[in-house]
């Protein structure tokens, strides 16, 4: 007969005690986390835009010669007609190309338009620029000329949108 210790029968008996008693011994689980779907945050209002006029929109021009004060004029026609510019380059083929001669007071409001090239095939053209000018004044004052007549040349394509030739961004 062999000897067989006492404690070999218990052993698995042992074991699935001490399991038992790990179990019963951890730290115990976290609550299990609910859920609750919450409403999508209401989307901000951007917050408001201050309107700030644009750079081409100059109370008083500096200019001391009339091309100078064709750039200020320019610039300012471009600031409220800015849906109406062509963007890039020109076309080769224009609908209509006419120099107009502007006089402008002391307060930047026009008392003079003189053609110096009319687009004569074009009479909606040349309506269209005079009501455009027009519209556009006051123009910035003068403020060291008192009055000015400057010249500018109109580029004009047949969808209606134009370039002035002080702002062209040239033509193919």
């Amino acid at each position: 007969m062999k000897y067989q210790p006492a404690l070999r029968p218990l052993t698995p008996a042992l074991l699935g005690a001490a399991a038992v008693l790990a179990s019963c011994t951890s730290a115990p689980l976290p609550p299990q986390a609910v859920v609750v779907p919450q409403p999508a945050p209401a989307a901000k209002a951007p917050p408001p835009q201050v309107a700030l006029a644009p750079q081409s929109m100059l109370k008083f021009s500096t200019a001391t010669n009339p091309r100078a004060y064709r750039q200020d004029a320019a610039s300012h026609i471009y600031g409220m007609n800015g849906d109406r510019i062509w963007k890039g380059r020109l076309p080769p083929l224009l609908y209509a190309v006419g120099v107009l001669q502007v006089e402008v007071d002391g307060q930047g409001n026009v008392r003079k338009m003189n053609w110096l090239r009319a687009p004569r095939h074009a009479p909606e053209v040349i309506a269209e620029i005079e009501r455009t000018v027009r519209k556009a004044a006051p123009f910035p004052a003068p403020a060291r000329m008192g009055k000015v007549v400057y010249t500018d040349t109109w580029l004009w394509h047949k969808s209606g949108r134009f370039q002035l030739d002080t702002l062209t961004e040239g033509q193919d």
